[in-house]
C-alpha cells in the first residue's frame, strides 16, 4: 500500500503526512489522533504503508482505559512517551508500560487484552502501531524492553527488529523500528538498502528530515530515496520505520 498526500514535499520520495490532518476522535476520557484510517476515520488514501498500518497517538485521562477486546493477526506495539498505562491479557501476562518500555504484542490466532491508565488521576500519553504480519496465524505472543533516553540520545537505537537482534524486541515482520532522541543541532543518518521504504515519525519536538520540516505528530513516507538525515530542530523523539514494500 501507498499513500498519496496533499502536502508537499520538498525532497523527491519523502511524502509529508501533517499532524493537523490526522484523523481524531474525542471520547473525553481519550483523545485520539490516527495517521492513518481507523476506527471511525476512514481516508482511501490513508491505508497504511507497507506492513505499517497503525499508528494513533493517544491520550488517556486518569481512571480511562480501553477494556478487554480481541484481536487478531496483527503486530501490536505500545511506546509509552509521558504516564503509564497498564496491560492485561489473556494469556495471562500483566505489565505497566511506562516512558522508554517498548511492548510488542502478537495477536496471532487471537487474544483479548485490555489497557488501562495507571493513574487516576494524571494522563497517559502513548503512540499505539500496528504491523501486519509476515504470516497469519502465529502463535500469541508477548514482549517488552525498556530503552532509556540515554540509550536512544543522538543515535538510532534499534528498538525492535525481525530477529529480536541488540536487545530489541522482536516483530513477526521485515521492519527494523529504531527510536532517537535529539537536541537542537544533532543529527543521525540512516540509508536505506535497496528495494526498501521508511516511514518517520516525530513523536514529540521537532526536526528536519532531508531538508523537510516536521513538528509533534507529522509523519513522512519515504521512496526512492537512500541517504536519510534527522536534525533535531527543539528536543525530540522520533521513530524510523525501515521496512519491505
Amino acid at each position: 500500500m501507498s499513500i498519496a498526500v496533499a502536502s508537499p514535499a520538498k525532497s523527491t520520495g519523502i511524502t509529508l503526512r501533517r499532524s493537523a490532518d490526522r484523523g481524531r476522535a474525542n471520547f473525553g476520557w481519550l483523545d485520539s489522533h490516527h495517521t492513518f484510517s481507523f476506527g471511525n476515520y476512514y481516508d482511501h488514501n490513508h491505508m497504511g504503508f507497507g506492513p505499517l498500518r497503525v499508528i494513533n497517538q493517544d491520550v488517556v485521562a486518569g481512571g480511562g482505559g480501553f477494556p478487554a477486546h480481541p484481536h487478531a493477526d496483527m503486530e501490536i506495539i505500545s511506546y509509552v512517551l509521558e504516564g503509564a498505562l497498564e496491560h492485561k491479557d489473556s494469556i495471562g501476562t500483566g505489565s505497566t508500560i511506562r516512558p522508554g518500555d517498548v511492548q510488542r504484542m502478537s495477536a496471532g490466532t487471537g487474544i483479548r487484552h485490555s489497557e488501562f491508565n495507571a493513574s487516576p488521576t494524571d494522563p497517559v500519553h502513548f503512540l499505539q502501531i500496528w504491523i501486519l504480519p509476515e504470516r497469519k496465524g502465529l502463535a500469541p505472543g508477548y514482549e517488552q524492553k525498556s530503552f532509556s533516553q540515554a540509550d536512544k540520545r543522538n543515535t538510532l537505537r534499534l528498538i525492535g527488529s525481525r530477529d529480536g537482534r541488540d536487545g530489541s524486541v522482536t516483530i513477526h515482520q521485515d521492519v527494523d523500528l529504531y527510536a532517537t532522541a535529539l537536541e537542537a543541532g544533532e543529527t543521525v543518518t540512516h540509508t536505506l538498502r535497496r528495494e526498501r521504504v521508511a516511514w518517520v515519525q516525530v513523536a514529540r519536538g521537532a526536526i528536519e528530515l532531508n531538508g523537510n520540516h516536521l513538528e509533534a505528530g507529522d509523519g513522512a513516507s519515504i521512496e526512492n530515496v537512500s541517504d536519510l538525515a534527522i536534525t533535531g530542530t527543539a528536543s525530540s523523539e522520533v521513530l524510523l520505520f525501515d521496512m519491505t514494500r
